[in-house]
């Protein structure tokens, strides 16, 4: 085994800003807040261009510009009145004008305007992510929780489906509070604490996983890549 090291300056980049962050592990110290600061800074700035050139561009701004040229019929961009109220592009002016809003946060005396367009921004999503949330979290569980106890010919999926109904059933039947958790209920209550417990071990442990999956990533990419020792 050689070392090769790379002549690369942006493996070099990478591996020191690698190093910084491992640093963290013996104690909090500059050069891991500069590798910090400086993930958060280009992540911040990376996703407002991305956004800026995928969202706002051809969502917003394309569609009005096409409106207001259209309706003007010179080519140039004439004032909102001018443009054919009939084309619900020209309405895109106010979720336009509630993003400028926003904006207005930088500036004391008229920095509550921005509680409009905020207002609208929350009031909008939630009203979007509730039917959303409700299709996906609760209609989709209660669809996948309909299945069959009983498979002809296949002992591991009937097994599993009853052991899926018995957990299921425990574990709500634990988030009971109507009745003090003695006797019948309370055994079965604390069955459902071993299928929650099991359920939470699991999220945790792929959880851990994936982290020492990027770890892994990361070691490789400083032994093969920076050090270059295969």
């Amino acid at each position: 085994m050689s070392l090769h090291v790379s002549t690369d300056l942006s493996v070099w980049i990478a591996a020191l800003l690698t190093l910084f962050a491992f640093s963290f592990l013996y104690k909090d110290n500059p050069v891991y807040r500069f590798a910090e600061h400086l993930f958060v800074g280009v992540s911040a700035g990376y996703y407002i261009i991305l956004n800026f050139w995928t969202v706002i561009v051809p969502n917003l701004w394309e569609p009005l510009v096409k409106t207001f040229a259209g309706a003007g019929g010179s080519g140039g961009l004439p004032s909102l009145f001018q443009a054919r109220l009939g084309d619900y592009r020209v309405f895109l002016a106010i979720p336009g004008i509630l993003g400028l809003l926003l904006f207005t946060r930088l500036f004391g005396k008229i920095g509550w305007l921005s509680r409009w367009a905020l207002a609208v921004i929350i009031g909008v999503y939630a009203g979007i992510r509730t039917t959303g949330t409700a299709q996906a979290d609760f209609v989709a569980q209660v669809q996948g929780s309909l299945q069959p106890l009983w498979v002809a010919g296949n002992l591991a999926a009937t097994l599993n489906a009853v052991v899926f109904m018995v957990g299921m059933l425990t574990s709500l039947l634990f988030f009971f509070y109507s009745r003090e958790h003695k006797g019948t209920l309370g055994a079965i209550s604390k069955l459902g604490v071993l299928f929650l417990m099991v359920s939470f071990g699991a999220g945790y442990g792929y959880t851990v996983m994936s982290r020492i999956s990027l770890l892994i990533g990361r070691f490789q990419f400083l032994i093969e890549d920076w050090l270059g020792l295969r």
